[in-house]
């Protein structure tokens, strides 16, 4: 298109300044902003380098793009879409459409790190004027597709501030549903967002269109009215509508400098590209959104200036992929009303229909029937562009007749699919919907109901009270009208990770991509090689979102070798969350590998976060490199620990790690024996302190004491010395009572408190009416006992007994509520050994209850047995005969029971060999036969 065309807009220019005059009662800024329309569009119009306007998911857009595509042939498609992203548009045709083309960094440098991880999003449907261009270039030979808009590292760089400093969204807002969350967090970016800034002109624009949202108003007033147009109409009709929307746009600073911002930039790489290759503009065909294509920036055109100079990147390394979309994903990312995308999807198939233009497709494309491709006919001579706007402008909108069969359809779909999902509805509901879709669009000034008016009117006639199902009427004209469309990434255009993964699962026979839920099967026993598949698994449950893989039967324990497993799989549900797995590595061992790293070397871990790390690396990884790695950098972090909040989590994963290395291991590794003596003189050194502390509770110091006990073999024999335990335990002095009873709990282990001691402190207590109150607090004191001290299991069952036994019912009463309380808030761990302890003690038959007597009670005292000696003993004999009450109290502990023998007067070794004398009739017949 050369030449100039002077008077193209003249006459529109005429009118426009006769209405702004009759209007504002003079010239003024009205004329100003009328004016100024008419400029930009006829700027744009002019441009050597063709301007093709369109709006984001579009079906006007399409099928105007296709329709051109095919008219004009352009050697070069510049595409308003982030320039990184495009080594990836050629694995579209990998996928089934809707998907989103996706700039991933984990790791970022340049960005505050609590930005991380960085996701920006570009969603393309079928129904929209990128893919269409996307398609004709790759599939076309000789002609050159270029990205021109700034890259993901720039859009952070440009908007992230803005982004990331926004408040959170609506508390009361309900929660996204699983498909409207495929984009996760990340950032989107769409080619052509057409809509107006300008509050009060959106609410104005929908209030005299009779319409809720700006999607309706967008199909009922463009989308329709430029279904069936011509070229030139379209483009100037969108270039009107970006010039309006960006001129009536507040003036928000930091908004207006990136939209500019853009222009430039995509300005300066065109004309970059123009250069380098000699490409006559003419040949070429710049598809951006309309609010860009009115741009008034320096930059504009192929003769702006170059003054525009593109920041460089940051030193962010960042990651490209495909991740599957839906049509409520993308509803949800750029605030569309719910269901526009796939009444869109519809609208775009109706169009093809009716004006016969064929779309692009790319070659193999998923889900897409196979394209025949035909010999490339010459382009279509272009004529000088004239002015459509006024004609357009000033021609009343074409009303489309009613179409009775389409909406008895509807009508009748809607009933039945009411009834499905619960609703009452009838053939009597059905008629009521069709003539109330009649009725509402009416009332909107239409005469064929659009989707939105049929939908009101479903909702009107066939909604309740109550929704008897999961789907209310809405969202059944929402799937109705189309669903809720979901794509899928093919295997070839997968990560390296993700077909790893699902190579390795090919064992199983199932259709690792299809959604939903699967149940795989593992006879582990029976099919060895379903092991490796068991690993997969495993590992996939660690890194994957909840419900990706789930565990039916089966465990995985450490030093436990599995039989059968059964496990419910959703990879095909979670793909998006797959793919950015693969991002961070090629193998998921590799990704669990640095997880775990990065877990135990962050800031925020504790030693029980590392001891989990070194747990999962050899449940998982069987790496004793990294366990032991890992294992190490554990006793580094708990001698810099000055808390004991971790104690708990610390003496379980410790006491695991042991078990596990005694008897899969010939000696301990290394690092656990320096951690448990470095833990020993650690834990010794924090003790008293954490007596005393009210930040510590009962159940941290006792697993403490717990750590000091059951480790405290293996201490002394790497070198420690429990003069350090016998000390912290006397420096003791807690003032709460249960931590004054787990400390006589300690000194009965260490042999400085006898139980008959402890029996009669807890009496005293029981006597004190002051005390009593607080008397569940030492029992929970006992119950926590129970992990450093198991054998005083009986004891608290005797505390707890003669408490029941001895406090009268006023006293009773109101403390059993505050016993039950602590004995299942502190003691739920502990709570069945008591249950168990309690069990072996008390009968187990009502009618034997009158009768039993409690063992503590019952226990006679053990008496001294004196007894004469053997006149004829030896000399040892004869010791024990002069002090028989040590071998009486040794009997009378192991629970023997005798009398001392009187010895005869001959030597008692004959006596032996009379009383037994096969020993010597062996000897004899042995020396005899020698």
């Amino acid at each position: 298109m050369s030449g100039t065309h002077e008077g193209t807009f003249e006459a529109l220019r005429t009118q426009l300044q006769e209405a702004a005059a009759a209007f504002a009662d003079g010239p003024g800024t009205l004329e100003g902003v009328l004016l100024g329309i008419v400029d930009d569009v006829d700027r744009a119009v002019r441009e050597p380098l063709e301007i093709f306007p369109v709006c984001h998911h579009s079906p006007a857009s399409a099928v105007a793009m296709a329709r051109r595509l095919r008219e004009k042939q352009p050697k070069v498609v510049y595409l308003e879409l982030c320039e990184d992203m495009a080594p990836l548009l050629t694995e579209l045709r990998n996928c089934r459409l809707p998907v989103a083309v996706q700039a991933f960094a984990t790791e970022v440098d340049g960005f505050p790190a609590d930005w991380a991880p960085l996701s920006v999003v570009a969603p393309i449907t079928e129904a929209s004027a990128e893919y269409q261009a996307i398609a004709y270039a790759l599939d076309t030979p000789g002609v050159e597709l270029v990205l021109v808009d700034r890259s993901s590292d720039h859009v952070f760089q440009w908007d992230a501030q803005a982004a990331h400093s926004a408040g959170p969204g609506d508390p009361d807002a309900p929660p996204a549903e699983e498909e409207a969350a495929l984009h996760g967090d990340a950032l989107g970016v769409e080619i052509g967002d057409l809509r107006p800034r300008f509050a009060e002109l959106e609410e104005h624009l929908l209030r005299h269109g009779r319409v809720r949202h700006w999607s309706e108003w967008w199909h009922q007033y463009v989308e329709l009215p430029l279904g069936d147009s011509d070229h030139d109409t379209y483009r100037q009709v969108m270039l009107l509508i970006g010039s309006l929307f960006r001129r009536l746009a507040p003036g928000d600073p930091h908004r207006v400098r990136v939209d500019e911002d853009r222009e430039r930039h995509m300005w300066t790489r065109m004309r970059e590209h123009l250069t380098a290759t000699g490409t006559d503009p003419a040949d070429c065909l710049y598809v951006c959104g309309a609010f860009h294509a009115a741009s008034r920036v320096a930059e504009f055109g192929v003769h702006g200036t170059d003054t525009f100079e593109i920041g460089p990147r940051s030193a962010t390394k960042w990651l490209h992929g495909l991740i599957p979309s839906s049509h409520a994903a993308i509803e949800a990312q750029f605030g569309l009303a719910a269901g526009s995308v796939s009444i869109a999807a519809t609208v775009w198939a109706k169009n093809l229909k009716r004006t016969r233009v064929k779309p692009f497709r790319l070659t193999g494309q998923a889900g897409a029937g196979k394209t025949v491709r035909k010999a490339a006919t010459a382009p279509v001579p272009e004529a000088a562009p004239s002015d459509q706007l006024t004609g357009f402008l000033r021609r009343p909108p074409v009303l489309d007749g009613l179409d009775e069969a389409e909406l008895l359809g509807w009508s009748v779909d809607i009933v039945r699919a009411a009834r499905r999902n619960g609703y009452l509805a009838s053939t009597a509901d059905a008629i009521a919907v069709f003539e109330t879709s009649i009725l509402l669009a009416g009332m909107r000034d239409r005469a064929r109901p659009t989707p939105y008016d049929f939908q009101d009117a479903a909702v009107t006639c066939i909604e309740k009270d109550t929704v008897p199902g999961r789907r209310d009427v809405r969202r059944l004209v929402e799937i109705m009208m189309g669903g809720d469309r979901i794509g899928q990434v093919g295997y070839d255009a997968l990560p390296p990770l993700a077909r790893d993964v699902h190579d390795r699962l090919a064992p199983l026979d199932l259709k690792l991509q299809q959604r939903g839920v699967q149940r795989a099967l593992l006879d582990i026993a029976g099919r060895p090689e379903l092991a490796r598949c068991s690993d997969v698994l495993w590992m996939l449950r660690r890194l994957m979102p909840p419900g990706t893989a789930r565990p039916i039967m089966g465990e995985r324990k450490l030093g436990e070798r599995p039989i059968q497993e059964s496990w419910d799989l959703a990879l095909g549900t979670h793909q998006r969350a797959l793919i950015e797995l693969g991002y961070e590595g090629v193998s998921i061992e590799q990704v669990l590998e640095q997880r775990l790293r990065r877990t135990a070397y962050g800031p925020q871990a504790t030693t029980a976060t590392v001891l989990e790390a070194v747990e999962d690396a050899t449940l998982y990884l069987r790496s004793r490199r990294l366990a032991d790695e890992l294992g190490n950098h554990a006793l580094a972090v708990l001698s810099a620990e000055r808390g004991v909040d971790g104690a708990p989590e610390v003496l379980r994963r410790v006491r695991r790690l042991l078990s596990y290395y005694r008897t899969s291991e010939p000696v301990l590794p290394p690092w656990i024996e320096s951690f448990v003596k470095t833990g020993y003189a650690h834990y010794c050194t924090l003790l008293p302190t954490a007596f005393t502390d009210e930040d510590a509770t009962v159940g941290q110091v006792a697993a403490m004491l717990g750590f000091l006990f059951s480790m405290e073999s293996l201490a002394l024999s790497l070198g420690c010395d429990r003069t350090q335990l016998e000390l912290a335990v006397a420096q003791s002095h807690p003032q709460d009572p249960s931590k004054t009873a787990l400390l006589w709990a300690a000194q009965v282990q260490l042999g400085h408190l006898s139980r008959a001691e402890l029996r009669a402190r807890c009496d005293e207590l029981l006597a004190n009416p002051l005390v009593v109150p607080a008397y569940p607090r030492y029992l929970s004191g006992f119950l926590h006992s129970l992990e450093p001290v198991p054998g005083l299991t009986d004891f608290v069952v005797e505390a707890v007994s003669n408490a029941f036994g001895r406090l009268p019912d006023p006293v009773l009463l109101p403390w059993l509520p505050v016993l039950i309380t602590n004995l299942r808030s502190n003691g739920a761990e502990l709570a069945p050994l008591l249950i168990r302890e309690a069990g072996r003690t008390f009968p187990g038959r009502l009618d034997a209850l009158d009768a039993w007597v409690p063992p503590w009670r019952a226990r006679p005292e053990p008496e001294a047995v004196h007894r004469t000696p053997p006149a004829g003993g030896t000399r040892a004999g004869t010791l024990l005969a002069a002090h028989p009450a040590t071998c009486d109290a040794v009997a009378d502990l192991l629970g023997c029971d005798g009398t001392w023998a009187t010895a005869d007067a001959g030597p008692s070794g004959a006596v032996l060999i009379a009383r037994h004398p096969d020993t010597a009739v062996a000897l004899e017949a042995l020396l005899g036969g020698a």
